[in-house]
């Protein structure tokens, strides 16, 4: 098959070949004037003279059908629904171009709108149900606003962030995997992923059957960044990836963005460290799209004023959330405790659903620690 490949093929048969990262091949289409035919075609001699080609990755590219089935590989691909696109194809993400170490190409499912400005939702694993909520709500707002949501499907805050972009009218989110694109893992995330596909765009520059390990999630991290604007992430421990993403962020110029968190917890030791160290700050979605300078093109979403409402923007509330606006009606502050026994909620519980309600610009927290009403109206 080797004298008939095209073009894409000849990318897609790099792209797989063992134990050559995106670095050297990045620097072999460098040196051979973005030709991947020509890096298949060289002689070891010349493949050697690049940078970071030994004699071990010369005679890989050379003898390239013994390591990689290419025809077996397309044969799957198909079968899948699955699409390989290189960096030269049109549904390539244009940001993704322009990073150090690009992947040469992407296995795709699902369908990607390059139109839409994209910023990544990243966290923990290990989370808070605040963390949680906290990035399902800025994710739906921003799928509503006409923002695509990347994150990379695992457990904790990615999953939080493509479920809440998926409840937007109209939203997206990409999901980027650290495996085959064939393999969903966390297991559990299977309805996700396909829901997805229907909604979104699944990405992996991984070959099928490639396991997650210690170095593809790194390698997934920076896919993450290096199509997104902005990064933000909602919890993270010290030692957390999310802080792997966010320094690739950084280091591909992209705004960096952290949720502030308690002092004392784990998950909050990460955020509070970036933005100590220069991250910006954000609590609220309007925050982070003025940082992008997205607002004029990201209007709010349209909706009927409640009487009261006075010109105040507010999202969509939840049926809990809009029975606790209730309490406010009447323009009453309240502190944690005393609406608690009102309302027969758990402290705990309650307090994650007022700093909701506080980010979404319903409420305000006073001095004293009582909660009031931004508006005294509820939408109609």
């Amino acid at each position: 098959m080797g004298a008939s490949l095209t073009r894409e093929q000849a990318f897609w048969v790099l792209n797989d070949l063992p134990a050559i990262g995106p670095v050297t091949l990045n620097r072999l289409l460098e040196d051979f004037s973005g030709n991947p035919l020509d890096i298949l075609a060289a002689s070891s001699s010349l493949l050697a003279k690049t940078d970071g080609v030994g004699d071990k990755i010369a005679r890989t590219i050379n003898g390239w059908s013994r390591h990689f089935n290419l025809e077996k590989e397309m044969e799957k691909a198909d079968s899948l629904g699955v699409r390989f696109i290189s960096r030269e194809h049109g549904d390539y993400p244009p940001l993704l171009k322009k990073i150090h170490d690009p992947p040469i190409g992407l296995y795709c499912l699902g369908n990607y709108d390059g139109r839409k400005p994209s910023v990544a939702i990243v966290g923990s694993r290990k989370t808070t149900l605040y963390g949680q909520g906290v990035a399902r709500e800025f994710a739906c707002e921003l799928a509503n606003r006409g923002i695509c949501v990347v994150s990379g499907l695992a457990r904790g805050i990615d999953t939080m962030a493509h479920r809440g972009a998926l409840e937007a009218s109209h939203g997206s989110t990409i999901a980027v995997l650290g495996n085959g694109i064939d393999i969903v893992y966390p297991p559990e995330n299977i309805d996700l992923y396909k829901q997805i596909q229907d909604y979104g765009w699944i990405v992996s520059e991984f070959p099928f059957g490639r396991k997650a390990d210690r170095q593809t999630f790194p390698m997934r991290n920076r896919v993450i960044s290096g199509i997104s604007q902005a990064i933000l992430v909602v919890e993270s421990d010290d030692k957390g990836g999310s802080l792997i993403t966010a320094k690739f962020a950084g280091d591909q110029g992209r705004l960096v963005c952290a949720i502030p968190g308690r002092i004392d917890q784990a998950t909050s030791r990460g955020c509070n460290a970036l933005i100590r160290d220069g991250a910006t700050l954000v609590t609220s979605v309007d925050e982070l799209l003025e940082e992008l300078d997205f607002v004029e093109r990201s209007p709010k979403p349209d909706f009927h004023d409640g009487e009261g409402l006075q010109g105040v923007y507010r999202t969509d509330l939840s049926d809990k959330e809009s029975e606790l606006m209730a309490y406010f009606a009447g323009g009453q502050a309240f502190d944690v405790d005393a609406l608690s026994q009102q309302c027969e909620i758990p402290v705990a519980e309650l307090s994650a659903q007022l700093m909701m309600l506080e980010i979404k610009g319903c409420l305000s927290k006073k001095l004293d620690g009582r909660y009031e009403a931004v508006f005294s109206g509820l939408r109609q």
